[in-house]
């Protein structure tokens, strides 16, 4: 073998290019542009091999880093035990594919300890633009088959490709080791590790020694659930991936971005954190740091401890429960934890207490059955009496899996975003006590005898009847006596449709309100609409709510109210926004939801001062979302919805800028075989409303797609289609222009200034396209829902579009008489023609 020696220089980063007969090693950098003539054996526009000193180390070590970051940034470390102690070192490669770093005196430090299964292999080592160094037989017989590979052993940096893990068969472990500190990256005190116990069900911990110091998870279907706050960025595509099998079980994360690097590490002090680079600036941005505040610390609260920091204290109890030392109410004086109230003894009245938006428990005590649906996995809990909980830990659309747990319950805690159900056993005695909402014990009355159960439901039954019928009953007197008769006889059909369909809606107290929007101060008020005041609130249990108030003076009433409940309480969806309940107390009525803190759409895109704020990528994700709630409503729910108020001030921003459909008071279902219907009261918004709805009173799915395509155009142009106006043409509005710059092949002329660069042309180009296709005069002539989601994939070619409807401002169907809308309570809007 050819060996070739290294002299280091005395700079901290030194690049490699080696190459020997019958093996080599690349050090890859790509350049951009090559010029012709130019011969470059090794390129990577990506990541760089070379021997490096961290910090003010004198230290000589062989690492990967990203190329051209400041500061340097290490992503792998070959021999972090095992130091160079001067600037001499020799790498080799040999014939059986061992690739060795050996010192100044000839001894081998650091080895790949990798062998192929023959001689005469022909070894090559690349440096792949992922950050993987891998070894492949370069033999003719053997071509491409890999010997080794850096990604195979992690450091402190966990890279997209990589496996987190372990191998059953050979027992080896996948995990993350930081750092010593930032002058020693020798192994340092803290690991993260995945749950490595075959059978286990797939959570995450960081140990400090031998201890857990906080834990994430369990996979929820879609990401580690320990992250809530964290959702990739809105430039880049990420997604995870749980593999589990007989032979091994790892998580893999794919990333796609044409001009960012991501990182996953574990910091010398513990920190798990996620960031991400970006290529055109070389800058790095930190999206995640875990653990974020004192309740992710493991097991802070102990057993059936329920950490919450929206709490006065830290730590309190599961309800159902108190504490072992109940004169400790110190959070760092809790680690003894909870016990149960009332004592279990397998009776059948015991039954399940649902607890909402929770951070599940440890599964080392679970037993998970990937096949099996919430209501099998209450019944198989319910007939083991060792069983304390259950859950489905699946949080994708139509999610399967049941989750049992055996023992007490460990690092449970609320969580304002993201959270989970948890169903926690308790006796009979309790469930009465802790029940507060219809239907909220899952299972319903099951669990009760016969005789007991009549009783139960004839009680539950009629009082919330009685306390929804009376509160209405009292609006209307006061608002319209003549017509409490009839009211009555249709909130009582509704109400008992609700009971058939075993609808979950908390009723909420007034005084449980009061309390969380802190008596409807002034400074929980987020906005008034139609409908009336919004306050922010928190519930006692930590969770953030919005509360629509029915003002007095609302032009808005019951059959909106009405609506609303009926309709968005059978919809679940994450594109659409969730009813978690309402509160009928008196003259009071109001509508609980999940609080939405980035607002509305409308909020940005219609403000020059916050627009920039919505980057293209983003908008083109919210583009994607509004399309899939609407294929849930037109397609996939259990009744055909249409919404009949689609526009920007009903789309809320969740915190991490996901769109969610809200609104729903104007909705209609269709049952059946139903398309379509018709009404001489057309409801709707200005500028969003089809032409056949507003000319003739015919709406259905495809009233709704023409709203979308407005919404889509406006999404792009940062314009509003009502009171839209251009300096050479005062008359058309902003479907006539998009479609004028369509025809005139100008369509990018129609994208928001403020988006800058950060567009990719083909995107925009297609969104224009298909939203000229959606706002086509004739309803026939305009895409389905499902169409729409697909060609915004990029499926298939699109064709033309027709001229659209509403061309010119102040023309074909100005004239009729149209309801004003619904309008979302966050932000305030007004109703006036265009």
């Amino acid at each position: 073998m050819n060996q070739i020696k290294i002299l280091l220089p005395s700079i901290t980063f030194f690049f490699l290019m080696l190459r020997s007969s019958g093996s080599s090693l690349e050090a890859i950098t790509v350049h951009q542009n090559l010029l012709d003539g130019e011969t470059v054996v090794s390129r990577n526009a990506k990541f760089e091999l070379g021997f490096f000193s961290p910090g003010s180390s004198k230290y000589r070590y062989l690492g990967i880093w990203f190329k051209n970051t400041s500061p340097h940034t290490v992503a792998w470390v070959a021999n972090r035990e095992t130091p160079l102690t001067d600037s001499s070192g020799m790498l080799k490669l040999d014939s059986q594919g061992i690739l060795s770093l050996v010192n100044s005196s000839g001894t081998t430090i650091w080895s790949s300890n990798s062998t192929t299964s023959g001689t005469n292999a022909n070894p090559v080592a690349h440096l792949l633009d992922t950050g993987n160094l891998v070894i492949k037989s370069e033999k003719e017989t053997n071509k491409n088959i890999l010997i080794w590979q850096s990604f195979d052993y992690p450091g402190d940096t966990y890279l997209p490709g990589m496996k987190g893990g372990k191998n059953f068969i050979t027992g080896r472990e996948m995990g993350l080791t930081s750092w010593t500190s930032a002058d020693d990256p020798s192994p340092g005190n803290y690991t993260l590790r995945w749950s490595m116990v075959k059978g286990n069900y797939q959570q995450v911990y960081v140990w400090k020694n031998s201890v857990i110091e906080t834990r994430l998870g369990p996979y929820n279907g879609i990401a580690f659930a320990g992250q809530p706050s964290y959702k990739s960025n809105s430039v880049y595509t990420s997604n995870v991936d749980m593999i589990v099998n007989e032979n091994e079980m790892y998580f893999a994360l794919t990333f796609k971005s044409p001009s960012l690097l991501l990182r996953l590490i574990v910091t010398p002090g513990g920190k798990y954190e996620i960031w991400h680079l970006d290529m055109h600036n070389q800058e790095w941005t930190q999206d995640f740091s875990f653990p974020s505040d004192a309740c992710d610390s493991y097991g802070l609260c102990g057993p059936y401890g329920n950490c919450n920091t929206v709490a006065f204290y830290t730590c309190g109890c599961l309800k159902g429960f108190e504490p072992n030392y109940p004169q400790d109410l110190i959070p760092s004086k809790w680690s003894s934890g909870c016990r149960r109230t009332k004592s279990l003894d397998c009776a059948p009245e015991e039954g399940f207490l649902k607890f909402s938006s929770m951070k599940l428990p440890d599964t080392q005590n679970a037993v998970f059955n990937a096949n099996m649906r919430l209501k099998e996995c209450e019944i198989t809990c319910k007939s083991n009496c060792s069983c304390t909980a259950f859950a489905n830990p699946n949080m994708t659309a139509g999610g399967v899996g049941c989750l049992l747990w055996f023992g007490d319950l460990i690092d449970v805690r609320v969580y304002q975003l993201n959270g989970q159900d948890l169903y926690v056993r308790l006796s009979a005695s309790e469930l009465l006590v802790n029940s507060s909402t219809i239907g909220g014990n899952y299972g319903n009355l099951s669990r009760f005898p016969r005789e007991r159960r009549v009783i139960i439901t004839i009680s539950l039954s009629t009082s919330a009847g009685l306390v929804v019928i009376f509160a209405i009953c009292t609006w209307i007197k006061r608002k319209c006596r003549q017509d409490v008769e009839r009211e009555v006889r249709v909130l009582e059909k509704d109400h008992s449709s609700r009971r058939k369909e075993n609808i979950e809606l908390q009723v909420f107290s007034l005084s449980t309100i009061s309390r969380a929007t802190n008596k409807f101060s002034i400074d929980n008020k987020l906005g008034e609409g139609g409908f009336g005041p919004v306050y922010k609130g928190v519930l006692e249990e930590g969770q953030e709510i919005a509360v629509k108030r029915l003002s007095k003076s609302s032009n808005q009433g019951l059959d909106e109210f009405k609506n609303e409940v009926i309709c968005i309480a059978k919809l679940q969806h994450r594109n659409l926004v969730k009813l978690l309940g309402y509160c009928i107390t008196g003259e009071e009525t109001m509508l609980v939801y999940e609080y939405m803190p980035n607002k509305s759409l409308d909020w940005f895109i219609f403000d020059d001062s916050r627009k920039s704020l919505l980057n293209w990528p983003q908008r083109f994700h919210i583009i994607h979302g509004i399309a899939r709630g609407l294929l849930y409503l037109h397609q996939d729910s259990r009744l055909r919805v249409v919404h009949r108020d689609l526009k920007a001030g009903n789309i809320l921003l969740d915190r991490d800028m996901n769109p969610k459909i809200s609104d729903f008071g104007l909705a209609r279902m269709f049952e059946g075989h139903e398309n379509e219907a018709k009404t001489k009261n057309v409801v709707g918004t200005f500028g969003y409303i089809s032409p056949e709805y507003a000319a003739n009173g015919l709406f259905s799915v495809k009233s709704d797609i023409f709203s979308y395509g407005v919404l889509l155009l406006e999404i792009v142009s940062g314009k509003k289609n009502r009171g839209f106006f251009h300096e050479d043409d005062l008359d058309v509005n902003l479907l006539g222009h998009a479609w004028r710059l369509y025809k005139d092949g100008k369509s990018l002329d129609l994208i928001d200034a403020s988006l800058g660069v950060s567009w990719l042309i083909n995107e925009v180009l297609r969104s224009i396209h298909i939203g000229l296709l959606c706002v086509q005069h004739r309803a026939e002539d305009r895409p389905t829902t499902a169409v729409v989601v697909a060609m915004l994939a990029g499926e298939g070619s699109l064709p033309s579009p027709k001229k659209p409807a509403f061309f010119i401002n102040g023309s074909e169907g100005n004239s009729v008489p149209i309801r004003p809308s619904s309008i979302n309570g966050v932000t305030q809007s007004e109703i006036d023609g265009r």
